[in-house]
């Protein structure tokens, strides 16, 4: 068994540990309430599949899937809808245990942040109502990295600082590369995981360019909502409310709205056409930052009236779901912008095909 306090009413451990805990005795040091398991599988049956023998009693609470109300808010985005977010169960002898089992993989590709706010959640409720342990198979990468972001969170501590903290109760503790990206995300957004952020759409888009590429389906069903589709707003109520403006983008030719500045996915201006003319280069650089023009394209989140996208193709015309007007281009290999970067994958609207206004919220 590998087990080991990482602060008061907390521990950290491999399998080994938790199937101790699930079907027999408490460690020292204080008896364990909760359980966190950071598996392949949710199903308890992990447990008997890796050690025979094992049998640990169980009695579900609750599964959550991915849009099952406010809990799963925060991983619709990136999770296909019929994925498990979490279960939820009663365990051990006399059932005096509550597991929460997550589905989460070991891999540089998986989506650390899309369990992150349900797993800090749930360690917080252990420690105040008794003891948590936190693990996953060996005890060195899943569960380590929820750590890592628990310790960032709650003691204000960098990625860095957090994970040596961590190394110093346990040294071989390495969280896979994919990890450590996000949990550095996880800091650059003030220790949440913020949907809303660019960071965070960015990180989206990563996501779902890695599952186009291996192959799984990429719908609709978790592309942000088509902000055209929401119903007219009351123009008098919100000036007698004293809400401000709203910024839309609207299609030229018919003028649905297609985009909001929150959909936008901003992106690092790059060396634009002057990276092209190194066939003309003269001495000295011929390239000044300050005199690139503004980029001709915004790069949005795939929204639910991006119908072609749907569809399946690698790349293809966006057009307005209303009037059939072109407003842009989408690549799920890249684009690249007018200003030099290379968006991958890329959901461009060409800025000449739509207006911009102000309406009230």
């Amino acid at each position: 068994m590998q087990q080991y306090l990482v602060r008061d009413r907390l521990f950290f451990g491999n399998i080994g540990a938790a199937a101790e805990v699930l079907s027999a005795a408490s460690p020292a040091g204080g008896e364990v309430t909760h359980v966190l398991s950071l598996l392949s599988s949710a199903s308890v049956s992990f447990f008997s599949d890796w050690k025979k023998g094992i049998d640990i009693p169980t009695e579900e609470i609750k599964r959550v899937f991915v849009g099952d109300g406010e809990e799963a808010s925060l991983s619709k985005r990136s999770l296909p809808p019929e994925r498990l977010l979490y279960s939820l169960e009663r365990a051990g002898p006399g059932l005096g245990i509550r597991r929460m089992a997550v589905p989460l993989r070991d891999t540089e590709d998986e989506g650390l942040l899309d369990y992150l706010e349900a797993c800090l959640e749930f360690i917080d409720d252990g420690r105040r109502e008794g003891a948590v342990l936190v693990h996953c198979f060996a005890g060195v990468s899943r569960s380590a990295a929820i750590i890592t972001a628990y310790l960032m969170r709650t003691e204000q501590r960098s990625q860095e600082d957090a994970l040596e903290s961590l190394r110093e109760v346990c040294e071989f503790v390495c969280p896979n590369d994919g990890f450590l990206e996000q949990l550095k995300l996880f800091e650059e957004m003030g220790f949440k995981v913020d949907t809303g952020s660019p960071l965070y759409k960015r990180f989206r888009l990563k996501v779902l360019g890695h599952a186009y590429k291996e192959g799984e389906k990429v719908d609709s069903s978790i592309f942000e909502t088509d902000p055209g589709a929401a119903p007219a707003s009351n123009s008098s109520e919100g000036a007698t409310k004293g809400d401000k403006p709203r910024t839309v983008y609207r299609c030229k030719r018919c003028r649905r709205v297609v985009a909001m500045p929150e959909n936008a996915v901003s992106h690092t201006p790059g060396e634009g056409e002057t990276c092209f003319e190194w066939q003309k280069r003269k001495s000295g650089n011929p390239y000044n930052k300050f005199s690139q023009v503004e980029c001709t394209s915004m790069f949005v989140e795939p929204l639910r009236w991006m119908t072609s996208v749907e569809a399946g193709a690698l790349e293809g015309k966006l057009t307005c779901v209303k009037c059939d007007a072109r407003l842009g281009y989408f690549n799920w290999a890249g684009v690249q912008c007018s200003c030099g970067s290379w968006i991958t994958p890329a959901f461009q609207i060409h800025k000449n095909k739509v207006d911009i206004s102000s309406e009230s919220a």
